[in-house]
């Protein structure tokens, strides 16, 4: 077998032992899931009335605006379970037992990163049938719905990665489920609730030149069926940057974690 399928093949075992510690241990990745529906619930049936009227409707134009932020949120939640997944194996010994076995050590970051992907990708499901029963309609097309999901996959392996390194960095799983916290409420703070240009000045700038209000005002374009203009491909470039630095950022650390 040639190092390419020894690497694939040292990956596929990897992701499926995420994919079983995930279903032994659902805990963590439904609390992704829950987080984006209970921000859902809260803001559609306590402040949906208000909210819609001052953007020029009701609770159901609200909440039809309000989806796409909370599925992007939805994404970036599931960097908790990635970062506290790597520092667990980190902290735990197993790292040791691995070095004594004859696998890839590129297999170990790609079997996570995979895994969380997938994990993420389910929650977002979720998600999106919550909005649905709440009363959210799409007029996406077929290939709208396509692309909505492949911005959604670039968004979350951008995020896994970077949220890999941060696991990686972090002495215990206490610290590890803090530090991606300002990935996962970076939403908050951009066009995800309420539009950009209703924010204080200041406020406004950071929202217009943050990574998540372009994806959310994509994904937003792409479900309600209309034009998504620069945000396409500023989202994909943002992804891209993410991604690249937070696999280079975790591969090194790896790197030299594995060496000691």
């Amino acid at each position: 077998m040639s190092t390419l399928g020894l690497a694939a093949h040292d990956s596929m075992t990897m992701l499926r032992r995420t994919l079983k510690h995930a279903i032994r241990y659902p805990s963590v990745s439904l609390g992704s899931a829950m987080t984006p529906i209970l921000m859902m619930l809260l803001f559609v049936y306590a402040f949906g009335d208000s909210i819609g009227a001052g953007m020029g409707g009701g609770r159901r134009a609200y909440l039809e605006y309000l989806t796409p932020g909370v599925i992007v949120m939805g994404v970036a939640a599931g960097a908790m379970s990635t970062s506290i997944a790597i520092c667990a194996d980190m902290t735990d010994g197993i790292i040791n037992r691995f070095r004594t076995m004859n696998i890839t050590r590129s297999s170990f970051m790609t079997g996570h990163v995979v895994g969380s992907v997938i994990q993420t990708m389910v929650s977002v499901v979720l998600v999106v049938a919550v909005a649905l029963a709440l009363g959210f309609r799409s007029a996406a097309s077929p290939l709208q719905w396509l692309a909505a999901a492949g911005l959604l996959a670039a968004i979350a392996f951008a995020v896994t990665w970077f949220s890999a390194a941060l696991g990686l960095i972090s002495k215990t799983v206490e610290s590890a489920s803090n530090k991606p916290l300002l990935i996962q409420f970076l939403p908050f703070l951009g066009s995800a609730f309420v539009p950009a240009g209703s924010m204080a000045p200041g406020l406004r700038w950071f929202a217009e030149y943050q990574p998540f209000t372009p994806m959310t005002e994509a994904l937003r374009g792409l479900l309600s069926g209309s034009a998504i203009g620069d945000n396409g491909w500023v989202s994909l470039a943002w992804c891209a940057g993410i991604a690249a630095t937070g696999c280079v950022w975790s591969r090194a650390l790896f790197n030299r974690t594995a060496k000691r």
